[in-house]
C-alpha cells in the first residue's frame, strides 16, 4: 500500500468543519468521497488538524494509504476534478508508511484576519473579522508575548476539551498590519490585521480564543500585564471571548522532509 501525502486548501464557510459528523456537510466527507470515485476504494482520511465549522485552510496536510497506482504528479488534478470549487489540492507526495499527518507534524501555524477599518469589505466578509473600533497594537503586541513559551493553556481552551494535558509550546505570536490596507483617510481605520500563531500543537478553540483575549487588550478591558496572570490562573473564565471563527485560517503546518520543513 502506498501512502500519501496531499496539501489542500479550502473555503470553510459552507462547511459544517474539517471532521466527519454525524449531520451537515464536511471537509472529510468530501475528500472522501472524490477518492472513492476516483479509485473506487473506500478511503479514510488523517488530517493535520481538525479546523471547526466556518473556519479555513490554505494549507491543510492530510495522508492515507491506497493501492491506487495512479502517478504522483496526477493526483492533485485528478482529486480537484472531482470535488467542489471551494475545495482545491495543491501539493502530493509518497511518503513513507508510517507518516500521519497529525503525528507527524513538528509546527502548525494559523492566521487569524481582522479588519480594522471603518468598513467591512464585502468581497472578503467570509474570512476577516471586523472591528472598526481602533486598537492599540502596541499593548495587543506586548500582551502575545506572555504567551510564548511552554505553558498550560487551560486558560485558552474550550471548558468543552477533553485532552489530558492543556501543555502546548508557542513559538511565535505576531501582529502585522498588511501593507496597502490602511484606508487614505485617517479616521476610516486601521487596516487588515493578521495574527499568527506557530506552536507545537493546539488545543480546541485556542487560537479563537488568544484572539478574542488580545482584541481585549486592544480595547483597554484587560491590560497587557494581566496575560500572565490569565495564564497561570488556567481559569477559562478570566480570557477574553473565542472570536468568530471565520477569520481563522489554518496557515501552515511543517514536517520534517529529508530537513524540508514544509511539504
Amino acid at each position: 500500500m502506498r501512502n500519501i501525502c496531499m496539501v489542500v486548501g479550502y473555503s470553510g464557510t459552507p462547511y459544517n468543519g474539517f471532521q466527519t459528523q454525524p449531520e451537515g456537510r464536511t471537509i472529510q466527507d468530501e475528500i472522501q468521497n472524490a477518492l472513492l470515485k476516483l479509485t473506487g476504494e473506500t478511503i479514510k482520511i488523517n488530517g493535520s488538524g481538525r479546523t471547526d465549522a466556518g473556519v479555513h485552510a490554505k494549507a491543510q496536510v492530510i495522508n492515507f494509504h491506497t493501492a491506487s497506482k495512479i502517478p504522483i504528479e496526477r493526483w492533485c488534478l485528478a482529486l480537484n476534478s472531482y470535488l467542489p470549487q471551494d475545495i482545491v489540492f495543491t501539493d502530493a507526495r509518497e511518503v513513507n508508511t508510517e507518516f500521519n499527518a497529525r503525528k507527524s507534524a513538528k509546527r502548525k501555524t494559523y492566521r487569524y484576519t481582522i479588519n480594522a477599518n471603518r468598513y467591512p469589505d464585502v468581497f472578503m466578509r467570509d474570512y476577516q473579522f471586523h472591528h472598526p473600533r481602533k486598537l492599540d497594537l502596541p499593548a495587543m503586541r506586548l500582551a502575545a508575548e506572555a504567551l510564548l513559551g511552554e505553558h498550560d493553556f487551560t486558560s485558552f481552551c474550550s471548558t468543552r476539551s477533553v485532552k489530558d494535558s492543556h501543555v502546548r509550546t508557542l513559538f511565535e505570536v505576531r501582529l502585522d498590519v498588511e501593507p496597502g490596507s490602511i484606508p487614505d483617510k485617517p479616521d476610516h481605520g486601521q487596516g487588515i490585521i493578521h495574527l499568527y500563531v506557530t506552536g507545537s500543537g493546539f488545543l480546541y478553540n485556542m487560537v479563537r480564543i488568544i484572539a478574542g483575549t488580545l482584541l481585549e487588550v486592544g480595547e483597554g478591558k484587560l491590560r497587557s500585564s494581566d496575560l500572565t496572570h490569565i495564564l497561570a490562573a488556567k481559569d477559562r473564565s478570566l480570557s477574553g471571548p473565542t472570536a468568530m471563527p471565520h477569520g481563522l485560517m489554518l496557515w501552515k503546518v511543517e514536517y520534517d522532509f529529508d530537513g524540508n520543513q514544509e511539504i
